[in-house]
């Protein structure tokens, strides 16, 4: 599969199906507290998207997996990576939450995720949350034409690493656009000048995990048996995850899925396009 390059009229597109996703995640900001079940916040974010006039794109999707995903969002749930599947179990005090969320608005796709920390957590978990958040930034401003996606895993690499955390590698942002995953793939580890060289028009999707013990992760077995989407760290440590997606411009980037309630920028961003 090639990298498609959005026009003029794609690139607005986007910047709706991404505005909305993110609005989403506004919506349920508030109403995320200890005693919500994450099945509870998968029907808000579904009543939500009815209202806005989309649709999840993770209701019955596959990917490389052999069972329909069931739900319209993911929540990974502290030691859970990713693809964390809505569940009657309660969030309880000290909890951390990444809820991914993916909408269709005319045909196109807006992707984007957020760290919550349920009631109050410790400071282990409040930095790992936070410091995912920088590493995030740290990819996203790499991205200007003529940089390569090796710059931009570099810096999330560097970062992360630097303040004592590993990086997931099986899992990496995507392409995006009237398709959930185009390429190219967008690793959040590697070496400057190295993969892709950017071009104006493309958009992926920029989403580091991090792992506050070591990076291997593992298929999460309950009673024996896989659900065919839920991972989570080997050794049972947290893990979080952030995710922007982000256009290259003529000049350098801008990232789409932004809205009024969106978390501030770290104090080292002082724009959300260049």
């Amino acid at each position: 599969m090639s990298i498609t390059y959005k026009d003029a009229a794609g690139i607005e597109a986007m910047r709706v199906a991404c505005r909305l996703a993110s609005e989403v995640l506004d919506y349920l900001t508030p109403l995320i507290k200890p005693g919500i079940t994450t099945n509870d916040v998968d029907r808000l974010a579904a009543e939500y998207m009815v209202k806005q006039g989309t649709t999840s794109a993770t209701v019955g999707y596959m990917g490389a997996s052999s069972v329909p995903f069931p739900k319209s969002l993911c929540t990974s749930v502290n030691h859970v990576v990713c693809h964390g599947i809505p569940n009657d179990k309660p969030l309880k005090k000290g909890d951390i939450m990444n809820v991914d969320v993916t909408v269709i608005k005319d045909g196109w796709f807006g992707d984007n995720s957020r760290m919550y920390i349920i009631g109050d957590a410790s400071i282990a978990a409040k930095r790992l949350c936070s410091i995912t958040f920088e590493a995030m930034w740290h990819g996203i401003l790499q991205v200007r034409p003529g940089a390569h996606l090796g710059d931009v895993g570099h810096a999330i690499q560097k970062f992360a690493e630097g303040q004592g955390f590993s990086v997931v590698r099986e899992f990496c942002g995507h392409g995006v656009g009237q398709r959930f995953h185009e390429e190219p793939q967008v690793l959040h580890y590697g070496r400057p000048g190295t993969l892709e060289e950017l071009k104006p028009g493309m958009i992926f999707t920029i989403e580091p995990m991090i792992n506050a013990g070591k990076r291997e992760v593992k298929e999460d077995f309950k009673g024996g048996q896989y659900d065919g989407w839920t991972i989570v760290t080997r050794d049972h440590s947290l893990s979080a995850q952030w995710e922007h997606t982000v256009l290259v411009t003529e000049t350098g980037y801008e990232v789409l899925t932004l809205s009024e309630g969106s978390p501030p920028l770290p104090s080292f961003v002082t724009s959300t396009k260049t």
